[in-house]
């Protein structure tokens, strides 16, 4: 398809301003075979062809904003596209999250105790602050989550998620269950990310041994850029080791919430985006 084809309101103002031109020659020799004397109608054409001229700049410059405007449809197209992909992952949070799980109760006894172990560098106020904070290293580099990359994931299951696994897989679990443990274990996930990402004049020495242990498991392949905890890192209120843990655990990643890895003597969990 040419060009022409594909802009068929660019082709109409070509015509305009083609016609235009031809407006023109026409009225010089109009004037021309009037008067005998083209001297005296010097000043008359000048006039038609000054006005011709400002109607064509007119037109080439509605031609140009015109472009710049089919131009910007694909970009819009996509950015319509991305916003309703991102509505409807926030439609499935809002839907499946705990009923639990609101702003007035969000400082559970895990975040508590784990605001007791972080270390100054990553105290926050609001658990807004906490979320949003971005994973900057300036002392050392390491592979920690990339910059804009946000908060770990929270990937909540749906009923229909949960009635769709065998009765033996499922046993007495419940849907707010499971979510209050997907949101513990991206507790774990940030805090871990923060500790990584944190100076080492800002941390303690026992506390840059974990972070030295945990930025060599962030440098792996497996867990390159993305959010991870490990097995130790588990220890409730909502995910235990107990059985009922062991059985989140096991739906969690049949389901594709987490995926499991052994990097050293660690179980890493490593959790998955929502797709």
């Amino acid at each position: 398809m040419d060009a022409a084809a594909a802009n068929p309101a660019s082709t109409s103002l070509e015509a305009v301003a083609t016609a235009f031109r031809s407006r023109v020659n026409e009225l010089q020799d109009l004037a021309l075979a009037r008067n005998m004397y083209p001297a005296t109608a010097v000043t008359d054409l000048a006039a038609v062809d000054a006005s011709v001229t400002a109607m064509e700049a007119q037109v080439q410059a509605i031609r140009r904003r015109l472009q710049e405007e089919l131009d910007a449809i694909p970009k819009a197209k996509k950015l319509v596209e991305k916003s309703l992909k991102q509505q409807q992952k926030l439609q499935h949070m809002l839907a499946n999250m705990p009923s639990g799980m609101r702003e007035d109760v969000v400082a559970t006894p895990l975040e508590q105790s784990s605001a007791r172990m972080l270390p100054e560098c990553f105290s926050f106020n609001t658990p807004a602050e906490f979320l949003d904070s971005d994973f900057k290293i300036k002392d050392e580099p390491v592979a920690a989550p990339k910059k804009g990359k946000g908060a770990a994931p929270r990937w909540y299951i749906s009923t229909g998620e949960l009635d769709s696994l065998s009765s033996y897989m499922r046993g007495r679990l419940t849907l707010e269950k499971v979510n209050i443990a997907i949101n513990e274990m991206a507790t774990y996930a940030d805090a871990n990310a923060h500790l990584v990402a944190c100076p080492k004049k800002k941390l303690s020495e026992d506390t840059w041994e974990r972070a030295l242990e945990l930025r060599d498991i962030a440098a792996t392949e497996a867990a390159k850029g993305k959010h991870f905890f490990l097995e130790a890192d588990i220890k409730g209120p909502g995910l235990k080791l107990d059985h009922t843990g062991k059985s989140i655990l096991t739906v969690l990643r049949h389901l594709g919430r987490i995926h499991e890895t052994r990097i050293g003597h660690h179980r890493v969990f490593i959790l998955a985006k929502q797709r």
